[in-house]
């Protein structure tokens, strides 16, 4: 007996419809027979049948009872039954569908008959449970996609604020260390039940992710007042103190391009509110007291903590007994009473806090990955924000990109290379390609007249600022396969066919596809969107120039690619 053939049971107290139904069905199936729904249950305690051919009316157990027990159990509820049946009412058949069943044959059936229907329902529990194997081998994709793309965020999201906050390196660790306090700070807070009440209505984890933007206004600070070594003059001072009001408006800005507003109603209050002191002295707003929104007045102690305990460029790092001191005497006054007692009860756990070890990657596990914005979409508003309305929309780079990559796929001679991509990471990494420019001083940016050669070197570094941008995110998130693109994107852009172009002068196909494809994209969406220097290009004008280029700044063979579908471009173009 053959195990790869499907195995039938039929079930009938009628042994000359046993043995027509067997040799009916035994070329093709393996049929075990029983004569009532208790020998039933007695096969199936060591048979696992693919269908089962039940006979309704039998003495003792009949049909309907033998499904329902069948139904009724975890292991056999999912085995199709066709009941067989001499009866032909509609009511009866509407039992049996009723009870579980998945077709009517009628008694007494011809060959071919039976033969055909227990074919097609073998066939369709095959397809069935292929289908069920597929969605959930899907959905585990889905799920280790989504984590994977939840991790990638944080660690962008973690080294863009950084930069924010050093534009001299990439690295620092303010916003991971304020990360880490934050999470005993809360920890603490509930256990000893103050503002527990507010607390257990936050997503802590989306909380902990949007810290990360308390300081995003400061990308409008100028880098001689953020990085001057000597005390501030009042006039500097009032421009740092803007940093709160910009932060917030950006932070509002970007949420009115996204619906899911949980992670950035944190961070809006965040960087509005941190400044701000409990007896109303701070700023922007010289909010008092509980008048101060409670994330601010969390973020207030841990900011202060982290700033006295490390190095700044106007002075030393503190010990923590002398920072601890500090901020006892700021209780009631710059602090939240209620956090600086349960701060100062747990100081020693702050003390000991190693930041980078043990309690690394402290905000990348959320709970709730589709609640959140993309961190990459935030990071390209940031970008876009600071280029002001010259920067490239991300959802244009996107849809361009898209038109290429449709084409492409469908011809052989970049069929090769492109299956190793995974499009939806592709098309998400597109819009870092621009990366870099956040390090850019805006005057740069913004200058309407033409650039001096000292200020088009400094615009240029910003190819291997963003390839330096995308590796530290790489050993932030211990995975570099993903972010190859990335890197690509944003280090190989402004090369040129001909090979005139930077950082690497590379020449022809030494130019990675990616960057290939970008440096069109790129230069198109220059052309038709208004610059500092120049108004926009027509479709038509910005198409001949790209044309006119074709083997000198671009792949030419791209080039008639764009052509050919330049239409679509110029539809891309308008979002």
């Amino acid at each position: 007996m053959g195990t790869s053939r499907d195995i039938i049971i039929m079930v009938d107290d009628d042994i000359t419809n046993l043995a027509v139904g067997m040799n009916c069905l035994a070329d093709k199936y393996d049929v075990f027979t029983a004569p009532s729904g208790e020998k039933l249950f007695k096969l199936l305690e060591r048979i696992e049948p693919s269908l089962i051919l039940l006979d309704v009316e039998m003495p003792g157990m009949n049909g309907y009872e033998t499904i329902k027990i069948l139904k009724d159990s975890d292991k056999t509820k999912n085995f199709p039954v066709i009941f067989l049946t001499a009866r032909i009412d509609p009511k009866s058949e509407v039992q049996g569908l009723s009870c579980g069943a998945v077709d009517y044959i009628t008694k007494p059936f011809s060959r071919e008959l039976l033969v055909k229907r227990v074919d097609m329902h073998i066939l369709f529990e095959k397809q069935k449970k292929e289908l069920l194997n597929y969605s959930r081998n899907l959905e585990g994709e889905v799920d280790k996609k989504t984590k994977t793309i939840v991790e990638l965020q944080n660690a962008i999201l973690k080294t863009v604020a950084e930069l924010v906050e050093r534009r001299d390196t990439v690295t620092g660790g303010h916003i991971e260390r304020t990360q880490h306090y934050l999470n005993l700070i809360i920890a603490f807070l509930l256990e000893h039940d103050v503002y527990s009440e507010e607390l257990s209505k936050w997503d802590i984890d989306l909380f902990i992710m949007s810290a990360q933007l308390h300081d995003v206004g400061k990308i409008s600070i100028r880098d001689e007042i953020l990085m001057k070594p000597t005390k501030l003059t009042e006039e500097e001072f009032a421009e740092i103190q803007k940093h709160t009001e910009i932060g917030a408006n950006i932070i509002k800005k970007i949420e009115k391009t996204t619906s899911a507003n949980a992670f950035l109603h944190h961070a809006e209050l965040l960087a509005g509110s941190h400044h701000e002191k409990w007896n109303g002295q701070g700023y922007p707003n010289g909010l008092k007291g509980r008048e101060i929104p409670l994330q601010g007045r969390i973020m207030a102690i841990v900011d202060v903590y982290d700033a006295l305990t490390n190095e700044r460029p106007y002075k030393k790092a503190l010990p923590h007994e002398e920072a601890m001191e500090i901020i006892l005497n700021e209780k009631g006054r710059h602090f939240d009473p209620f956090i600086t007692e349960v701060f100062i009860q747990h100081e020693q756990e702050f003390k000991n806090l190693i930041v980078g070890t043990n309690h690394r990657n402290a905000g990348g596990k959320i709970k709730h990955a589709h609640n959140i914005p993309s961190a990459l979409s935030v990071v390209s508003d940031i970008i876009d924000l600071k280029q002001g309305s010259y920067g490239v929309s991300k959802h244009r780079i996107r849809r361009y990109v898209d038109i290429f990559l449709t084409v492409l796929s469908c011809r052989g001679e970049y069929k090769t290379e492109m299956s190793e991509w995974d499009s939806d990471f592709l098309l998400i990494f597109a819009q870092m390609c621009d990366i870099g420019k956040i390090a850019v001083k805006p005057n740069i940016l913004d200058k309407v007249e033409e650039l001096t050669d000292e200020e088009f070197v400094n615009v240029k570094t910003h190819t291997d600022l963003g390839v330096k941008i995308i590796r530290q995110i790489k050993e932030s998130i211990g995975d570099s396969s993903m972010l190859g693109n990335a890197e690509t994107f944003a280090g190989s852009h402004h090369e040129k066919w001909d090979g005139t172009g930077y950082p690497l002068r590379l020449r022809g196909k030494e130019i990675p596809l990616q960057g290939r494809i970008m440096a069109i994209v790129d230069v198109y969406d220059a052309l038709i969107n208004d610059r500092p220097y120049r108004r926009r290009k027509t479709h038509k004008e910005a198409a001949e120039i790209i044309k006119s280029c074709a083997g000198t700044h671009f792949d030419p063979k791209l080039v008639e690619i764009f052509l050919e579908n330049e239409g679509e471009f110029e539809k891309a173009g308008m979002l």
